[in-house]
């Protein structure tokens, strides 16, 4: 083997030099021919999560590659013989006895060779194959066979920092993805934009997150469903000395509770039916940077007491995981439930609430700052017209005034519904703002008191007066059942009960879950 340690330095320099495999086995590939009789040199990937060999290099001494197969399906029979056949790391011939059906399905013979066929591996796994084809008479010659055992090792380098690569370019695409979905679902071109309202009704909002971004204290937001918790959030986080790490956003409400653990903690390959790679949770995934816990009075006792203890030692341990983890997270969370009133009844760890309502900010319903609707309104105006295409119409002085003296009841969610509504109507003509809310408002003499003294949301049966009040989750139930009978008992799609009630349909069975509303009671309800 001395004649050959030139070589295989040239060979670690060629695998450290690039970082796609490709490059990599072109420039390792002429180095090879001066020492070996090799004809041709195939590098193929393991999708162990769709069990199949990707083809990811392919170079031979003639002018035209051969052809070789992109892609073989493997049976589970053939993956586990695969893995079994990778743990001895050791170059074989294909026509070796003990796995010769194996290697004749993942290293097809395609010109009258010999060939080698040798595990890639990564830290943990197989990760890959290397087929050398080398003239017939090669194999009567030992040395090879030992110079090709010696190439596993940089080759396997070369996968792995190829595979990396691509998982981080994967990443990076996701990213960008999320931001530019992120950007229209908030309706900004930069998601430093300035707040709406940040300078009239939310003044006191933001003037508590500018006393509290520097901290990494944990904040809890208070406030109906669609007063922009999460966009407070946000605030929060690019503020912070952790806006260069990531702001991971997880509804809670929406999570099956079986799942709970899997996602926020991560899981190891293998940990249950199904786990057939290790995953990591959202604590992981949110290091250095912000964990934004939406609707955390919604996470069952079980899991409450799971994330106290992660609150209080910093660290996680993953599902079928046997170590530790430590993770650097800023924890935010927010609920439109009355908290203490859960605590009270036992519904909610009076612990865990010590520990995440360290600074709450209360966020005032937008019936409370109606200064911020006429903004709110144009800023509306404006996403609509980008979105649907439309020549953009701000609202006129009536407009206005008919949407300052609604009581919304959904806050801003509501507004830009009714604002995208109004565009479409309009056609890009007008905003029909009376008809996009109903065309049922009171006369104008009338707008303001019904500004000050909101009735309740039009789906909801009024009480009668000697009749006593109900609770939250009563008035919740009715809400949605209300819905329900309207809609038939269907969740999902354009005319289901989720889009009336502007929630995520998991989020929606989740509540009717723990409400215990069964939806096929109003399935053939008149």
């Amino acid at each position: 083997m001395q004649r050959f340690h030139s070589l295989l330095l040239k060979t670690w320099q060629a695998a450290s030099c690039h970082i796609d495999i490709a490059e990599s086995t072109a420039n390792i590939f002429p180095l090879l021919t001066e020492e070996l009789p090799l004809r041709q040199i195939i590098v193929r990937r393991l999708d162990l999560q769709h069990s199949r060999l990707h083809t990811v290099a392919n170079h031979t001494v003639r002018k035209t590659p051969t052809r070789f197969p992109a892609t073989t399906n493997l049976s589970p029979e053939q993956l586990n013989l695969l893995i079994e056949w990778g743990a001895g790391k050791k170059v074989v011939r294909r026509d070796d006895h003990e796995y010769r059906s194996l290697l004749r399905a993942i290293a097809p013979q395609t010109t009258a060779s010999a060939t080698l066929v040798g595990p890639l591996w990564g830290p943990t796994r197989i990760e890959g194959i290397i087929i050398l084809k080398l003239s017939p008479e090669a194999l009567r010659e030992p040395l090879y066979t030992s110079l090709a055992d010696t190439l596993l090792e940089p080759f396997s380098a070369a996968l792995e920092i190829d595979r990396r690569l691509h998982e981080i370019a994967t990443l990076r695409e996701k990213a960008e993805a999320d931001k530019r979905t992120l950007l229209t679902k908030l309706g900004r071109k930069d998601l430093n934009a300035p707040i709406v309202g940040a300078d009239n009704g939310l003044q006191q909002v933001m003037d508590r997150v500018e006393t509290i971004c520097r901290s990494d204290v944990a904040v809890l937001l208070l406030g109906e469903t669609g007063t922009g918790k999460e966009v407070v959030a946000r605030a929060i986080h690019d503020r912070s000395s952790r806006r260069e790490g990531p702001f991971i956003r997880v509804n809670c409400g929406a999570i099956p509770t079986e799942l709970i653990d899997s996602q926020l903690f991560g899981h190891e390959r293998g940990s249950f039916t199904g786990a057939v790679e290790t995953h990591q949770g959202w604590f992981e995934r949110a290091e250095h940077g912000t964990l934004f816990l939406d609707e955390i009075g919604e996470l069952p006792l079980a899991a409450q007491v799971r994330l106290l203890s992660v609150l209080q030692d910093g660290f996680i341990e993953r599902v079928g995981g046997k170590h530790l983890i430590h993770v650097d997270v800023r924890i935010v969370a927010a609920t439109h439930r009355d908290a203490p009133k859960m605590v009270r009844e036992g519904l909610f760890r009076q612990d865990l609430w010590y520990r995440i309502a360290v600074f709450p900010i209360p966020i005032p319903p937008l019936r409370e700052r109606p200064e911020d609707v006429p903004a709110l309104a144009c800023h509306f105006a404006e996403k609509a017209a980008t979105r649907f295409g439309l020549p953009l119409v701000m609202p006129s002085p009536d407009d206005l005034r008919t949407l300052t003296a609604y009581a919304w009841p959904g806050n801003v969610r509501e507004m830009a519904a009714v604002i995208d509504r109004a565009a479409l109507l309009g056609n890009g003509h007008k905003l029909e703002i009376a008809k996009s809310l109903g065309g049922n408002l009171l006369p104008d003499t009338k707008l303001e008191v019904h500004r000050e003294l909101p009735p309740p949301s039009p789906s909801v049966t009024p009480l009668p007066a000697n009749q006593p009040t109900l609770s939250l989750d009563d008035v919740i139930r009715q809400h949605i059942e209300n819905t329900l009978r309207t809609c038939r008992g269907r969740i999902e799609g354009p005319f289901g009960a989720a889009r009336q009630l502007d929630l995520n349909p998991h989020t929606l069975r989740s509540k009717m879950r723990k409400l215990r509303i069964v939806w096929k009671s109003f399935r053939d309800t008149e």
